[in-house]
């Protein structure tokens, strides 16, 4: 470990290999800082993994004990990983995340044809709207991705580096880009990537 990590580096992964043990049990290893907000509404699956400086928020709209965040079993999360939640963020096995990503379920006001908030009122004021996330099994997100609200992103997917998902992306497909689009779907019947 010292070869591989130097000897403030082994320290390091051994505080943060204690602070699994004690506080996430079934966690496999939470790399310090790690911010946790409102513990009691996130659900965190068996042999979770983080980098550094990960966030994961939770502050239900519904005040009464709720699971906002639920993340499956086997998901690895890399460095500076920010994932908040109002109402729900699913997360399926198996997921694979780089760095750097930003998943949320809300934005502060509604600014779509049928209810807008006025663009001089104040931000902070705007009430926080919701719309479900729902990540699949088997999904890798690529470095710096965001997920916006009321993404699905179908199990099997992966979305490329820098991309913005605005719209659900279906299984088994690749997607890149700001708006991210899909550009290959898996055809099982020939096992083999198909450019769309």
């Amino acid at each position: 470990m010292v070869k591989r990590y130097g000897i403030l580096g082994s320290l390091r992964l051994l505080v943060s290999l204690l602070y699994t043990k004690i506080f996430y049990r079934q966690a496999r290893l939470i790399r310090l800082p790690f911010d946790i907000r409102n513990k009691r509404n996130i659900k965190i699956g068996k042999n979770f993994t983080s980098g550094f400086g990960c966030r994961v928020e939770a502050f239900p709209l519904n005040k009464e004990s709720q699971i906002c965040i639920s993340i499956g079993n086997n998901v690895q999360i890399n460095d500076y990983v920010h994932i908040g939640a109002v109402g729900s963020i699913t997360i399926g096995d198996n997921v694979l995340m780089a760095s750097k990503i930003y998943i949320s379920d809300h934005n502060h006001g509604s600014y779509d044809e049928l209810l807008s908030d006025h663009p001089m009122s104040l931000p902070v004021d705007r009430k926080a709207i919701c719309k479900p996330v729902v990540i699949g099994d088997n999904v890798w997100l690529g470095e710096s991705v965001c997920v916006l609200p009321g993404v699905t992103i179908g199990e099997g997917c992966v979305v490329g580096a820098l991309s913005v998902v605005t719209k659900s992306i279906p299984p088994y497909s690749i997607a890149v880009g700001s708006p991210a689009k899909v550009i290959k779907e898996y055809d099982f019947e020939i096992n083999k990537w198909i450019k769309k």
